[in-house]
């Protein structure tokens, strides 16, 4: 039959393009399915442009504040425009990899609006007479957009989702308000206090990160008031308002009592949504729950030939969880051995110092019974953090205080989203604090803060005997 795959993945996102390339890596037929440009929102509105910002951003703001290290410079401004070109030069290049890694692994690309229409056949919406390809499995990795709360006045001018602000070219917000103390909240907040703008972030519970380590909300709190960034928790967001040639007034509750607050913009940073619209014809069946598809210990849903992974399930939203995600519902679904370790997924936070979690946090793990201990090393003695002006952090670990195995751990320091991958790969291979202690690591570097909390934990155990 003419247009007739072993495979049909809908989104060429993180999850969406790497289960093309396993599945093609197998012999498999494999036709992707994109609304949009190729990287998903990951590639095109998130993780990469974000950091892009961000990296000129640092710059910006490591310039102005060079003589500290000896170096003077002359007067600074920063061309918005450049830094969005460069952004998008950035965007273009890994869309071509992107690109190239679908036509050399033989794998049709349809652009269009998806359809399934049943458990074999996706109609695909190309804005002309569309086409109707069909497969013998269907893989749905469309991924997500904001989530926008029911906030009155959220239709007004500058008031935005992350979407929107990645989008304006045109200046600055020199006043800033962020909805919402999470991940996205918290890097668009340092951006913003980077470029020198006056930043509040308002968040509904009663700190930073919620979903974090309270250590690590409790230090990134303090950091960012150093930067300038004043954080409210507590607080609900009741109505945006029109202030005039003021700009846009923000009202809050804080803790029972009325306050407001008038900003440029607003960004509504309050999380994101399944993108499912439009993407199931009535009566096809497939079980949703609280708005994510429900899937099993394969991905499969609850049609046999129908699976899903990545943002549509809830769950880890991570570009890097839906990656492995994908990978794994494609070897699973054609009967291979898995080759990913789904279990152990890494947290990160482009702040600045940059902040990583992987596995347990300490409250996890006895929550589970576990025989857990902590032990943390404050970076204020790391030659690296010191030089680089980034003392105040830490490093903590969690371990398994008979076993000495390695069980979580939570960084707040410079390269700490790098730093991560080595613990990751610890506690998937079951390692002891002992043998991670016995670890030369190079100096001066950040890592030599993991050697440090290795040994005070194997010290630790060793006493206890």
């Amino acid at each position: 039959m003419e247009n007739r795959y072993d495979l049909v993945i809908i989104g060429a996102g993180p999850g969406g393009y790497e289960a093309a390339v396993e599945a093609g890596r197998l012999g498999k037929m494999v036709a992707v399915i994109e609304s949009g440009e190729v990287g998903g929102t990951c590639l095109n509105r998130g993780c990469i442009p974000t950091k892009a910002l961000l990296h000129s951003a640092a710059i910006y703001r490591d310039a102005v504040t060079s003589s500290a290290a000896g170096v003077l410079s002359g007067d600074l401004s920063v061309d918005v425009a450049a830094m969005h070109a460069r952004k998008e030069d950035v965007i273009l290049k890994l869309r071509r990899g992107i690109d190239y890694l679908l036509k050399s692994g033989n794998i049709d690309l349809f652009k269009g609006k998806a359809r399934i229409c049943a458990p074999d056949e996706v109609h695909v919406d190309d804005g002309g007479t569309g086409k109707t390809i069909f497969a013998d499995r269907i893989l749905i990795a469309s991924g997500g957009r904001p989530a926008i709360p029911p906030i009155e006045g959220r239709e007004l001018a500058n008031v935005m989702t992350s979407d929107d602000i990645l989008s304006r070219r045109d200046a600055i917000f020199s006043r800033l308000a962020i909805i919402g103390g999470g991940v996205i909240g918290l890097e668009f907040a340092t951006l913003y206090a980077d470029l020198g703008s006056e930043v509040t972030v308002i968040e509904a519970l009663d700190r930073l990160l919620p979903v974090m380590d309270g250590e690590v909300g409790q230090a990134m709190a303090a950091m960012l008031k150093k930067r300038g960034v004043k954080a409210i928790v507590s607080a609900s967001v009741d109505r945006i308002e029109d202030a005039g040639g003021e700009g846009l007034r923000c009202c809050f509750t804080e803790r029972g009592k009325a306050q407001s607050l008038t900003v440029d913009g607003i960004l509504i940073a309050t999380g994101r949504k399944p993108d499912l619209e439009g993407l199931f014809d009535p009566g096809l069946g497939i079980r949703i729950e609280r708005g994510f598809i429900t899937v099993d210990e394969d991905f499969k849903t609850s049609a046999d030939s129908i699976y899903a992974v990545g943002d549509v399930t809830g769950g880890i939203q991570l570009a890097h969880a839906a990656t492995a995600q994908g990978i794994a519902a494609v070897d699973r679904m054609f009967g291979t051995d898995v080759r990913v370790d789904l279990s152990t997924v890494p947290s990160c936070v482009y702040t600045d110092p940059e902040i990583a979690s992987v596995g347990l946090t300490l409250d996890e793990a006895l929550n589970r019974g576990l025989p857990a201990k902590a032990s943390k090393y404050q970076m204020i003695s790391n030659g690296r953090s010191v030089i680089d002006g980034l003392e105040r952090g830490f490093v903590k670990i969690i371990y398994d205080s008979d076993t000495g195995r390695l069980l979580g751990a939570q960084l707040v320091c410079g390269r700490a989203t790098d730093l991560v991958g080595e613990l990751a790969t610890a506690i998937s291979a079951g390692l002891t604090v002992q043998q991670l202690a016995s670890v030369i690591r190079p100096h001066p570097t950040y890592s030599e803060g993991l050697t440090k909390a290795f040994e005070a934990a194997a010290g630790s155990m060793e006493a206890s005997r």
